[in-house]
Formats: structure tokens, C-alpha cells, sequence
């Protein structure tokens, strides 16, 4: 039994939402068993439960303060210094990986790179391990700063900005995004849902926003009676009744759910999600080929991926409700031909078998005996 260890983190669900693609694609694999690992839960789980509350709080309500963070990670030669703080993790790092004994690394979070050159430097001997980037173009040097026996990306421009920046070009794979299977192994005859005139629009809406803007949204979409709603309120009891409230008599038709698992399926199914462009979100959109009205951008990873889909062609941005209600109307106008558009743009930058494709490589490459990562690029730790 070959086993891959997978190294996850929780500060932004593309991580993670990456990591269980990764996960169920290696355990395809016969002989192969792969194992999730959130490092800072399990090293410290109530310090891991407390600083994510405060990075989601942070880039909500501090976007300009996350901005300068981010940027100063990706630009000062003394970010990486910051990572010593991390001595104890590295520490439990070293002893999984003697205990597990991977055949291949994975890492979805750009800090584990660090530690695992970090583990080599003070002489431990392991695997390979691979570093699987989930933002697109604009990339903070963390990803790639420190050597990996390859890097895994979302699309050709962002290799390209990965080999401008000394990367070597043999070690960087166009992958695509690992999005969950459930997209790959759709219906060979799968195709979206018909734009018929007269017929219904259905428009995901997937709250990830304030109350109160998000509620002003709500009510403007409601309005359109050729509308069908399907809004996502997150684990917020009370706020998804006081949604209910506002769609029951409403001219539009609208479904609204708490949390749900059911994201895949739901985009196949709707001719396009208003959302924020949150990596996983963004990737999960485009491999639906449901084109996406762009709510909100966190500054910093999330630029790259409103970029992604403005350089296709295969969405908008539109933060206000009357700019989401614009946009849509130019969507849906003269039976559909912008979304048409869209979709086809959509279609042609999908990768929907990612995740196999980045495990089917990992498990060819990693039975190479050369496997040693160490001059891949310049570490700056």
C-alpha cells in the first residue's frame, strides 16, 4: 500500500475543497491510500480555530489591511523569516512523516513547502513532494518561492507567470484547478440547462457577504418573475428565514438552502452564480461552464481570479444589486447570446479531470529515484 499524505489548511475553503479532489483521485488508485492533513488543527486546534475567525474577519471587514499583508508576504525578502514561528509544527511535520512513510507530498497551502525544505535542511530524508497551487495569475511568491518537485496550476497563464519568475519549466504542470470528481464523471451527454424563450433563467445565488447587502441583493432578484432563485444562506438558521420570508409571494420562484454539499450539481444546473470569486468557487464555475457575476473580490488571491474569467470572456463583475440585475438582464437579452458566449469561453478553459490528472502525474513522477527537490529555485528560507 502506497500512501500519499495530502497538506491541507482551513484559511479559505480552495485549499481544502483541492485537497479532497486530491484525495478521492489518488484513492482510485490500487494500492494507493492517501490521508488528509490539516497541520495547524492538528497541532493547535483552539489557536487554529481562533486565527481563522480572525483572517475570515480580517479580509471581510479589513480588505485594504489584508491587502497590505498580502502584499508584504509576496514582496519583502522577510516574510519568510516569519515562518520560525513555526518550529512546532515542523517538528509534528517530521514525525508524521517518519510515521507515515509517503511514497509523495501534497500541498494545497503554500507554507508547507517552507517546512518540508526546512525538514531536508536539518537532515531528514523523505518522498518527493508537490506543491498544487489554487490561485490563478497573479500568485504571491510563497507558492514558489521554495523548491517543490513541481508545481501544479490553474491554467497556462499562470504558468507562464510562474516560469517568468525562474521556476523551471519542466516542473511546472497546467493542470487545472482539482475540482471534486463529481464534475468529471457527469453524463457524457451532459450539457447546461436550456435557455428556451420564455422559459425559466435559474441564477445560483451564493451568499458569502454581509447581511444586510446581502438581503438588498435578495430583494432586487426577487422582483423578476421570469427568475428562478436558488440562494444558499450558509449554516445562519435565522438568516435563511428571513429569506424565506422575503421570497413567499414574490414574483420570481426562489429555493432557498441552508448549508449544503450539493455546489457541483447545483452549478451544472443553473445558467450562472452570483458569487464572490473565491478560488474554489471561481474553478467550481468554470468547470460547470455556469458563467459567474463576480459579488465581491477579497484583494490579493482573489484578483487573480476575477482576472481569470475577465481575460476568457466567461463572466463579469457586478457588486451592487442593480449592477447584478444589469448584468443579468444583458445575460439573458436577445434569447440568451451573451450567455452563449460565455459558456463556450467557459467550456474551452474547464479541466474538469484535474484531480486525476494531477494524481495520475504525481504517482509517474514520484517512482523516479531523482527525486530530490532542492534545485528547483532559490529558496529564500
Amino acid at each position: 500500500m502506497k500512501r500519499i499524505l495530502i497538506l491541507t489548511a482551513g484559511y479559505g475553503e480552495g485549499h481544502n475543497s483541492a485537497a479532497r479532489a486530491l484525495k478521492a483521485a489518488f484513492d482510485e488508485q490500487p494500492g494507493v491510500q492517501a490521508e488528509l492533513v490539516d497541520l495547524f488543527a492538528l497541532r493547535a486546534p483552539r489557536l487554529n480555530d481562533v486565527t481563522r475567525r480572525g483572517y475570515l474577519k480580517l479580509i471581510n471587514l479589513a480588505p485594504r489591511v489584508w491587502s497590505g499583508v498580502y502584499r508584504w508576504l509576496d514582496r519583502s525578502p522577510h516574510a519568510a523569516r516569519t515562518l520560525h514561528l513555526l518550529a512546532g509544527h515542523r517538528a509534528l511535520l517530521g514525525r508524521l512523516i517518519a510515521e507515515r512513510q509517503p511514497g509523495a507530498i501534497v500541498s494545497t497551502y503554500p507554507v508547507y513547502a517552507w517546512l518540508l525544505n526546512r525538514l531536508r535542511a536539518d537532515g531528514q530524508v523523505f518522498c518527493p513532494h508537490y506543491t498544487v497551487i489554487t490561485d490563478a495569475l497573479t500568485i504571491n511568491s510563497l507558492w514558489y518561492g521554495t523548491p517543490s518537485s513541481g508545481w501544479f496550476v490553474t491554467d497556462p497563464d499562470s504558468g507562464a507567470f510562474l516560469r517568468a519568475r525562474g521556476v523551471p519549466a519542466d516542473r511546472v504542470h497546467e493542470s487545472g484547478f482539482p475540482v471534486s470528481l463529481a464534475f468529471a464523471d457527469r453524463p457524457a451527454l451532459w450539457h447546461p440547462p436550456a435557455l428556451a424563450p420564455g422559459g425559466p433563467r435559474r441564477i445560483l445565488f451564493m451568499i458569502n457577504s454581509a447581511r444586510g447587502p446581502a438581503l438588498r441583493i435578495v430583494r432586487e432578484l426577487l422582483q423578476h418573475r421570469s427568475w428562478h432563485l436558488t440562494i444558499t444562506a450558509g449554516r445562519d438558521t435565522e438568516f435563511r428565514r428571513e429569506i424565506e420570508r422575503l421570497a413567499t409571494g414574490a414574483p420570481a420562484t426562489a429555493q432557498v438552502l441552508g448549508w449544503t454539499d450539493r455546489i457541483p450539481e447545483l452549478l451544472m444546473t443553473h445558467h450562472v452564480v452570483i458569487s464572490k470569486a473565491g478560488g474554489a468557487t471561481t474553478q467550481e464555475a468554470i468547470n460547470a461552464c455556469c458563467p459567474m457575476l463576480i459579488s465581491k473580490v477579497v484583494p490579493g488571491q482573489e484578483e487573480g481570479n476575477a482576472e481569470l474569467l475577465r481575460r476568457h470572456d466567461a463572466g463579469a463583475p457586478a457588486t451592487t444589486p442593480q449592477e447584478i440585475v444589469t448584468a443579468l438582464q444583458r445575460c439573458f437579452a436577445g434569447n440568451g447570446e451573451l450567455w452563449r458566449h460565455w459558456h463556450a469561453n467557459l467550456r474551452r478553459l474547464a479541466r474538469p479531470s484535474a484531480a486525476r490528472d494531477i494524481a495520475a502525474r504525481i504517482m509517474q513522477d514520484s517512482a523516479i529515484p531523482s527525486s530530490d527537490p532542492t534545485e528547483a529555485s532559490p529558496a529564500r528560507l
